[in-house]
């Protein structure tokens, strides 16, 4: 299995530290353990910042940076060892394990943390934090700022300014290292081999959960422990349902199956639809709508490159579905009149795709200083247009309402353009077919 090495962790470590003022300290908590009811819990995720910074994939942990140290500039807090729980839940790092296997400087009990941090904070000028995204641990940061502020009598120096972590390691997320594109090539390789067992199993009679069941198998078998977001098989209408997770209504024959889904590697994303005739053969209606949104894509693809911007790639879907539109009757009019007044949108109503990574909508501004964002060579997004045709739109003839097709593959901006990481689903409307046709006559 493809994993981001530690090597790579302490160097974004050093870059980090590297960009805090002098005489500062950040401070960054693991996700909380999720409940999913009475006393049973999610299966845990690590929060995507603490797993940036330190690989460490424990709950209750606390990681600490502090530039120019001379007794260590990386500390984690975390659970000691303890063979009662450890029969319970799994095995724990603990400190010495923090400090050989996860690079720490130094490592101390979590259970220490209150007679601790507040003597690492002091003297400290600024403080580097998750502000507003953990209200719990905000407020026991302040509660450890309050324990210096009681002793400024005595000396005790609080920090004069603190700062919001985000502005710092989001752009730094925002570049893919080449360890990270291999990771997400992994996740991408995976969660296509998901999409050609969901293809082949596809017909009707079946319900939406039994693909989404085909997908869950083929993560799980390729090393991933879950799928990177909640899948959405959506079926005839339910593919007009941009966000659809009921996944539970009967395929029939003559509707399309839309399958949006993505597994996770080391904790990075990878986000894929494909959207198939669940009887294998389009019809002329579907096909016409299918290889418009494929053009739009193509046309997107084109659009990424560095010193391209991110809205380019946007700005081509919509010029390519709007004309295609109007020439299948679907819209009337001056195609940049309909753009203008964004007429389109009745029929394709979300961007053409947002950045990934550790997180499937993946952190990084999309606009610096009110313009669109440069693209440059490292950053990874999704290239995704669809075209959806509410069921009951009654400005269309009765032949294309319920048809929703979306596209989406994975890109990461290279020199020359872009790698699609996502290339190993068949697309075309004739290899789709000729899978599908293929995998029907094996079981026949």
């Amino acid at each position: 299995m493809i994993h981001i090495p530690k090597s790579e962790y302490s160097r974004r470590r050093k870059a980090l530290m590297a960009q805090m003022e002098p005489n500062s300290i950040a401070i960054l908590p693991a996700a909380a353990v999720a409940i999913r009811n009475r006393d049973v819990e999610h299966v845990y995720r690590q929060d995507s910042d603490f797993q940036y910074l330190s690989g460490f994939p424990e709950p209750q942990a606390v990681l600490v940076l502090m530039p120019g140290r001379l007794h260590g500039e990386y500390l984690l807090f975390c659970r000691e060892r303890n063979a009662e729980r450890e029969l319970w839940d799994g095995l724990r790092a603990g400190q010495e394990g923090a400090i050989r296997d996860f690079g720490a400087d130094d490592a101390f009990p979590i259970t220490d943390i209150d007679d601790i941090l507040p003597g690492l904070i002091e003297g400290r000028d600024r403080v580097y934090s998750a502000m507003g995204s953990n209200p719990e641990f905000d407020r026991h940061l302040m509660d450890w700022i309050n324990v210096i502020r009681s002793k400024a009598h005595l000396g005790a120096q609080p920090p004069n300014e603190y700062v919001a972590l985000d502005h710092l390691l989001h752009d730094m997320r925002l570049y893919k290292s080449s360890a990270e594109v291999k990771v997400m090539r992994e996740a991408a390789r995976i969660s296509a081999q998901a999409h050609i067992r969901a293809m082949q199993a596809s017909r009707a009679g079946l319900h939406e959960f039994s693909l989404e069941a085909e997908l869950d198998y083929e993560f799980r078998k390729g090393g991933a422990k879950m799928p990177a977001y909640g899948s959405i098989v959506a079926s005839g209408r339910n593919s007009c349902i941009l966000h659809y997770q009921q996944n539970d209504a009967l395929l029939k024959d003559g509707d399309l199956v839309l399958i949006d889904a993505g597994c996770e590697i080391d904790c990075y994303a990878s986000d894929i639809t494909r959207t198939w005739p669940v009887s294998g053969k389009f019809s002329p209606e579907q096909k016409a709508i299918y290889e418009l949104v494929l053009a739009a894509q193509d046309a997107a693809f084109a659009e990424i490159a560095p010193n391209k911007h991110w809205n380019q790639a946007h700005e081509a879907t919509v010029r390519v579905i709007t004309a295609g539109l109007v020439d299948l009757g679907l819209l009337q009019g001056n195609v940049d009149e309909l753009i203008a007044s964004e007429a389109y949108k009745a029929f394709y109503m979300h961007r053409a795709g947002h950045w990934l990574g550790m997180d499937v909508h993946d952190v990084g501004e999309y606009k610096v200083g009110g313009e669109w964002r440069v693209l440059e060579v490292g950053m990874a997004l999704t290239v995704e247009p669809g075209i959806y045709i509410a069921p009951d739109n009654q400005n269309v003839a009765k032949k294309w309402r319920g048809i929703g097709v979306r596209i989406e593959d994975d890109v990461v901006v290279t020199r020359q353009g872009c790698e699609i990481l996502s290339k190993g689903v068949p697309k075309t409307v004739a290899e789709i077919e000729a899978l599908m046709a293929a995998a029907r006559a094996q079981a026949a």
